[in-house]
């Protein structure tokens, strides 16, 4: 072993035992090897004395680098010695009288080789050496090691050059194109007549050839003429091949490959159809078996739904009726077989099932009335959709309890289902009777099927019913059109054994949900519906899940029946007794805060049984009964809370804020039932027990200041309680708003204010004395905030807090807007509010002519349209606030009306920037009504001027405005 060879071992030495240092200096003694003129010469010459798979591998490697990167410089006698050498190697002929063994070496040792040749055909053929398929044809003859390096070849080719499955660049698709050419012209029908003789001499010798043969094969036959493939003589060898029994399977598959690649040849659709009908596939169907492991039964799977897919696709391109007909028999034929497979086969990853039963369906839609066979097939399609859609019995905990395995089962499973819903519903449409038998016969053989498979089977047969809802029309969904009627009575009125499964439980309540539109046309099924969310298929299933969406559906349930539900109320409540009993009686000694589990769905329960007990058809004392018995232990909890608040201890205090949060989105939710004309109209006595409710709440913002979720949840409620009472609401404002204010920051003066807002919005200047009683503190607290942050920008404005206080700007100038369009811009002008009109006026200035955004810069001109038509009589009235005229035409009209205008920022390409210089327009046309030519003059004298423009344009621009 001489140095070249050790210093190759070391470095491709993995095992650890080399010293690193002797390794780098191995490498790059290598690498300087590499470099020398005579490496090529060296590495022949190796690989025909050395059996050293690492020597042989290393030598072949630097062969296909050096002649990649040097090509084009090596010199006339090296590139003839190495084309020459590589050549006699994978022929077997001698080099130097010497006969190289690499024959005898690894598979990736021969694949190398291979990958060497293709370079030089890459760079030489067919111009310089185009001899080198037809001088290879003649060495066959030496049996099955030559025949395995030339399909290795074949294959090195395809990878590397030809095959379109892998990315190219312009260059090497223009050498893949020469070399086919080449290749059809010259060597292509002696290569297949070589395979042909191949397989017919080693079919029972040794089948491992002819599977290599017909894998390289399959590979050409989408670019080389199919009459070289497609006649008398290799089509019957290759389904006698694939049918015989008794010889090898991968053999047989490969032969099956063969034929999916004649199948899968791109052609002219009438040409493809004959070869096709030519085929008669039929003599393979019987193949397909239970045994979905056997690689012979996976080939012969893609080859029937290859050839499935491509007679449909003929189908859609053929025009003559003659053709259609044709194409529609050799469906008929094939489809059987392609239903078993997708049921019961590993399918090939290229062939999408709802693409080919999509495109399938889609040629049904022209024909009318469906054939026998065509309806048959329909019924198959459905048995496809629903054995795709069930669930994998082996994830039946994971699913029920659903951890991360079971997440991500019902992810993939909910994606997956998407398309097949899709292909449901237009099958759904093509045959609705044959699609609704078929569901109704899977609800009753779900019902029946044995405990092992009933969770999967009855998911499986809900979730199509389900899914037959999305198709329907609201008008046949009322009627229960065709079977649907028979479908939800027995809906209703099934128990399944496997209840208790989340997934089961689950689709259950949402198909029924999504049938209550029949239940509404039909009112005697309403019992079986309020059985079915109320006792242990529902909100009282034992899996939290399930009775968190129950809630849910239930209050969607009660606001689609409405009154039709009054004569149920009582079976209704007593049903919930013990839900009721729970979050009117928290439990204060848990260790985990009070409705903890239950606290994701209180507010849709008690929404539900608030718009139960809150319609006008339930009578007044009953309604009193129901709401008191709610109202009265939940407001009595937070009494004893607030009066115990000062003895609470901190391990406890957490546990007790959690429970009074959840009381008051409790008694949110249940006001919602109830209209503003039933509390203060109709029936008065139900708005005084909000009224007394309110009463009690507002108590949290005296007792816990500082404790921000509770004030949140406080100001909620008074939101619900201004819809709700309405203007009876206003003796409970002052205390209420006096309280929020005293302790809000600035992320709670946002909501501060859009209290404010609403109040303005409904009652208009009916709040007018409550505002002029809050607005000095408002104004104080929020100026002071956003002094800071004025258009701040920059990395030090990203923070948390600057982002709070921002958003509080916003909404300041929102309320501004709210005050001055509700006629309320006299608050400003209060003896105590003025102290602050000048900072307000120059916030408001500055943000109308410099604010980011165009919107607000838009609200604040507006704010000052208004302002001028309040505050300023027609011309030479008198003043009513000092100085404002003068700030108008002197300030606002310069910066604003001109120099912002003129700014480069102000994008008149962008939609919202014209609609504010509409605004800035008519601040204009106000200004010039209310001061007439005061307002003019200074525009000539002084605006105009300060920009630079010339006194006959500023002229002009006047004259324009009048």
């Amino acid at each position: 072993m001489d140095d070249v060879e050790k210093a190759i071992l070391i470095s491709f030495d993995e095992s650890g035992a080399i010293d690193s240092e002797l390794k780098s200096q191995a490498v790059n003694f290598c690498q300087q090897i590499k470099e020398t003129p005579s490496v090529c010469r060296l590495c022949i010459e190796k690989l025909c004395f050395c059996k050293l798979v690492q020597v042989q591998f290393w030598c072949l490697q630097t062969l296909h680098e050096v002649l990649r990167v040097k090509y084009g410089s090596m010199n006339l006698e090296e590139k003839n010695f190495i084309r020459k050498s590589v050549f006699s190697m994978a022929c077997l002929e001698s080099i130097d009288d010497k006969i190289c063994t690499i024959w005898e070496s690894p598979a990736f040792i021969k694949n190398k080789l291979a990958q060497v040749l293709v370079t030089l055909i890459y760079f030489e053929y067919p111009l310089i050496w185009s001899s080198v398929f037809v001088d290879f044809l003649p060495h066959l003859s030496k049996g099955t090691v030559v025949i395995d390096i030339f399909s290795r070849l074949l294959n090195a080719l395809d990878d590397e050059l030809v095959s379109m499955d892998y990315p190219r660049t312009p260059e090497e698709l223009a050498v893949a194109g020469r070399v086919k050419d080449a290749m059809r012209q010259q060597c292509v029908p002696q290569i297949v007549r070589a395979w042909y003789d191949i397989v017919s001499t080693y079919r029972n010798s040794d089948p491992e050839i002819c599977t290599t043969v017909f894998d390289c094969m399959s590979r050409y036959i989408s670019w080389i003429d199919i009459g070289l493939i497609v006649n008398d003589a290799f089509i019957p060898l290759l389904f006698e091949l694939i049918l015989v029994d008794g010889i090898s399977e991968q053999l047989r598959a490969a032969a099956a490959g063969c034929v999916f690649a004649v199948v899968s040849k791109r052609m002219d659709a009438y040409a493809k159809l004959s070869l096709l009908k030519r085929l008669e596939m039929t003599r393979v169907f019987g193949l397909i078996s239970d045994d979905n492991d056997s690689e012979l039964v996976s080939s012969v799977a893609a080859l029937v739904t290859g050839y499935a897919l491509e007679i449909l696709e003929c189908s859609k391109r053929v025009n003559s009726e003659d053709a259609k007909v044709v194409s529609m028999e050799l469906l008929d034929e094939v489809l059987p077989t392609v239903f078993y497979v997708m049921q019961n086969c590993e399918m090939d990853a290229a062939f999408s099932i709802v693409q080919f039963l999509s495109g399938y369906v889609a040629t049904m839609k022209t024909l009318s009335p469906l054939k026998e066979k065509q309806m048959l097939h329909i019924s198959q399609i459905l048995e496809v959709i629903r054995t795709q859609i069930r669930y994998d019995p082996m994830y039946r905990n994971n699913l029920d309890i659903l951890d991360k395995i079971g997440m991500e089962e019902e992810d993939r499973m909910v994606e997956s289902r998407k398309d097949l819903f899709v292909l449901l519903r237009n099958v759904g449409r093509v045959a609705p009777e044959v699609t609704q038998i078929f569901i109704r016969n899977s609800f009753a053989s779900a019902i029946a099927s044995s405990s092992d498979r009933n969770v999967e089977e009855v998911e499986a047969a809900l979730s199509l019913l389900y899914a037959l809802g999305e198709s329907m029309t609201d008008e046949a969904m009322r009627v229960g059109t065709g079977l649907l009627s028979e479908l939800v009575t027995n809906l209703l009125s099934t128990r399944f054994p496997c209840h208790s499964n989340r997934l089961v439980a689950l689709i259950y309540l949402e198909t029924i949900t999504r049938y209550m539109k029949f239940v509404q046309e039909n009112t005697q099924y309403i019992p079986l519906v309020l059985a079915a969310f109320l006792d242990e298929r529902g909100i009282h299933h034992p899996n939290i899940y399930v009775s968190r969406r129950a809630s849910y559906l239930f209050m969607r349930v009660v606001k689609l029946l409405k009154s039709k539900l009054v004569p149920f109320i009582e079976t209704i409540l007593q049903s919930l007794q013990d839900i009721v009993a729970r979050f009117t009686s928290m439990n204060l000694t848990s260790k985990e805060p009070a409705g903890s589990e239950d606290g994701a769905y209180i507010f849709e329960f008690s929404q539900a049984i608030g718009l139960l007990i809150g319609m006008e058809d339930v009578p007044l004392e009953k309604q009193s009964d129901y709401l008191s018995s709610l109202l009265t232990p939940l407001c009595q909890q937070v009494e004893a809370m607030l009066m115990n608040a000062k003895r609470l201890n901190p391990e406890d205090s957490p546990l007790k804020i959690a429970n009074i949060q959840q009381i008051i989105v409790a008694i949110n939710a249940l006001s919602k039932g109830f209209s503003e004309r039933l509390v203060t109209a109709s029936r008065p006595a139900i708005g005084h027990m909000f009224k007394q409710t309110l009463d009690v709440l507002l108590q949290i913002l005296v007792v816990f200041p500082k404790v921000e979720p509770l004030r949140t949840k406080v100001l909620s409620f008074i939101h619900r309680m201004v819809d709700t009472l309405g203007a009876s609401v206003f003796p409970y404002l002052p205390k209420a708003l006096e309280q929020l204010l005293a302790e809000s920051e600035p992320k709670e003066m946002v909501g501060f204010l859009l209290l404010l807002n609403q109040l303005i919005c409904k009652f208009s200047t009916l709040v007018h004395d409550i505002l002029e009683e809050v607005f000095p503190a408002i104004a104080g607290r929020v100026l002071s905030a956003i002094q800071s942050i004025v258009d701040s920008s920059g990395p030090e404005a990203n923070t948390e807090e600057i982002r709070e206080v921002q958003e509080l700007q916003k909404t300041l100038f929102t309320f501004l807007h709210v005050i001055t369009t509700h006629d309320l811009s006299s608050v400003f002008l209060s003896p105590r509010s003025r102290d602050f009109l000048t900072a307000i006026m120059q916030l408001l200035l500055h943000t109308s002519c410099h604010h980011k955004d165009i919107i607000t810069r838009k609200a604040c001109v507006q704010i000052f349209i208004r302002l001028i038509k309040d505050w300023c009589a027609r011309p030479y009235g008198e003043e009513k606030v000092p100085g404002f005229q003068s700030f108008m035409i002197e300030t606002f009209a310069t910066n604003c009306c001109l120099h912002s205008v003129l700014d480069k920022s102000f994008e008149f390409g962008d939609a919202n920037t014209l609609v504010l210089f509409g605004e800035i327009v008519l601040a204009q046309k106000v200004m010039y009504e209310k001061f007439g030519d005061d307002f003019l003059v200074h525009l000539v004298s002084k605006g105009f001027p300060s920009a630079h423009c010339p006194r006959n344009l500023a002229e002009q621009y006047c004259q324009k405005l009048k």
